[in-house]
């Protein structure tokens, strides 16, 4: 009988951890298309920010982070010619999920797409 009461409590404790333990995130790609390196690149997002400080061509960076309040997205970087820019993207929410890229172009364009649901 104590066996039994072990094992349902375990069960029960794996399926909660399972399943009661997910938390919104978004997966964050940005890529550099460009044929020259950037820097300083700070993405700026509803109650913080992160940041890569080279990206050479073709190269791409990942990050996770979690939305905490709303408001939009904007990127900051330089050029290879030393000249700051900055871009204005999707705004969030604090119970958006999913996935979000922004793809540094040549010309000078920056590419937002996004894929945000609720969970």
């Amino acid at each position: 009988m104590r066996f039994r009461q072990i094992f349902a409590i375990f069960v029960l404790a794996a399926a909660l951890a399972l399943t009661g333990c997910h938390s919104a995130h978004i997966d964050t790609t940005i890529s550099n298309r460009t044929a020259a390196a950037l820097t300083l690149i700070e993405v700026d997002y509803p109650s913080a920010s992160f940041g890569v400080q080279t990206l050479a061509p073709g190269q791409d960076f990942h990050y996770l982070f979690k939305v905490l309040g709303s408001g939009a997205v904007t990127v900051q970087w330089t050029d290879a010619g030393n000249r700051e820019h900055k871009s204005t993207g999707p705004t969030l929410q604090e119970s958006d999920e999913g996935s979000l890229s922004i793809q540094f172009n040549p010309g000078g364009d920056v590419i937002w797409t996004e894929q945000f649901g609720s969970p």
